[in-house]
């Protein structure tokens, strides 16, 4: 097998640690890794909007990963990262607990979600890869902008 049918199978991903999980953003479809600065809040946004900021002349809507996949809500006062993506012509930021790596992983040995992952983590993750002593749940980006209290009657945050 050449070099460039293994490359054809390998995808690369952006790590970040949210509330103790490792996760994986598909590096094609991440602009940019930034510190928030100037946050302004949403009046009547849904609780996982933090608010908007306004990064290099574009707007950017941020998302705080914590409350929208359910997590406790970060104690300490470190520096928050985030990772910005687009979609649909509109610029987002995930915000994170801390950004890694860039891992280029074999899209073969990318496994389904296990059966028992918690469902809020199911909705956003496209599926897991099994690292030395951790998982990294693939994040399925457009999912995550998918609001996700469907009674709100709002289909996502990208519409």
């Amino acid at each position: 097998m050449s070099t460039e049918t293994i490359d054809r199978n390998m995808n690369e991903y952006v790590t970040a640690m949210i509330g103790g999980q490792l996760f994986g953003l598909p590096i094609l479809r991440v602009q940019d890794v930034f510190m928030p600065e100037r946050l302004t809040r949403v009046p009547l946004a849904p609780p996982e909007i933090a608010g908007v900021l306004n990064l290099r002349g574009r707007i950017v809507t941020l998302i705080d990963m914590r409350v929208r996949l359910g997590l406790e809500v970060r104690r300490d006062d470190g520096p928050s990262m985030a990772i910005g993506v687009e979609s649909r012509g509109e610029s987002y930021g995930f915000l994170i607990d801390s950004v890694g790596e860039v891992l280029k992983l074999d899209e073969a040995l990318r496994e389904p979600n296990p059966i028992n992952l918690d469902p809020r983590l199911a909705r956003v993750s496209a599926g897991i890869h099994r690292l030395e002593g951790q998982l990294l749940m693939v994040v399925d980006v457009d999912r995550v902008l998918e609001i996700s209290g469907k009674e709100s009657g709002k289909k996502s945050i990208a519409a």
